[in-house]
């Protein structure tokens, strides 16, 4: 078959675009929540993360001040660009009823080119001013969830929240926090639909002690969490996001190497 040069000069046109439009879209990302390193400097983070191979980190207030001079938290964002690393977002954050307040959040996000905040307001009555700086600033918010007791520790008042508010307002799925509340995550994950913009990759199971029932950190695939399930849902789905290694283990966080490596290796075996 013979092929003009303008049949060919347009092929690879087309497959140009085809390429381009492949790699603009974002894939399914191991990413470290640096709660997991609170024992750690901003610096040591950034050491351990390179020396793991992880680039996208949520970076938590003891690493990044989202209150603090704009000079420092650009002098650490070149830090973070330097060593390959990006902070796709930060929290989880305190908001209030004062939207002033909750602005200087939604400041510091557009000054690091973040796009997603992760919040857990305790008042209810925040969600109004909350919305409305989503709007203003096209900055994306993600309700993260505790346990049992806890404001957001059962998924019917989430997906009240999301169905009464903007599309931009979603989920940053504590996928152990939600499993010792007594959830499938991939129920759950399901139920949100194309609500989640995060999620902690996180284990816990149960212990009983003094006669209550604890959840307590593991390692992550050795807990309750049902990731085989959840996993199956995010290739079903196509989902496309972060999944960012936590812990809320004082033994973990106090060298948290094993941990992460071991998340790692179980994140690579559930995505083949």
């Amino acid at each position: 078959m013979k092929i003009t040069r303008l049949g060919l000069v347009l092929a690879l046109a087309v497959f140009a675009l085809a390429v381009r439009a492949v790699a603009a879209q974002p894939g399914l990302e191991l990413g470290l929540q640096t709660w997991t390193c609170r024992n750690m400097s901003f610096d040591e983070v950034v050491a351990f993360a390179t020396k793991h191979g992880i680039k996208q980190l949520q970076l938590i207030g003891s690493h990044i001040d989202p209150n603090g001079p704009a000079a420092e938290s650009l002098r650490k964002k070149a830090v973070l660009e330097k060593a390959g690393l990006v902070a796709y977002t930060f929290g989880v954050n305190r908001t209030t009823t004062n939207k002033e307040e909750n602005r200087k959040l939604f400041e510091f996000a557009k000054l690091m080119g973040i796009k997603i905040i992760v919040v857990e307001p305790r008042d209810m009555a925040e969600w109004d001013n909350l919305e409305a700086l989503v709007k203003e600033y096209d900055i994306k918010l993600a309700i993260h969830n505790h346990g049992t007791g806890s404001v957001y520790g059962d998924p019917a008042t989430v997906k009240k929240i999301l169905a009464a508010r903007d599309h931009r307002i979603g989920v940053c799925l504590d996928v152990g926090w939600v499993t010792a509340a007594g959830f499938d995550a991939a129920e759950v994950f399901r139920g949100y639909g194309d609500r989640v913009f995060d999620m902690h990759f996180k284990d816990k199971t149960t212990e009983t002690v003094e006669g209550k029932v604890v959840a307590v950190d593991t390692e992550i695939g050795k807990g309750k969490a049902n990731y085989a399930g959840l996993f199956a849902e995010i290739k079903k789905s196509k989902w496309k996001g972060v999944l960012a290694i936590e812990t809320d283990s004082k033994a973990f966080a106090s060298d948290p190497n094993r941990l992460v490596s071991e998340a790692k290796t179980y994140f690579a075996q559930m995505t083949k």
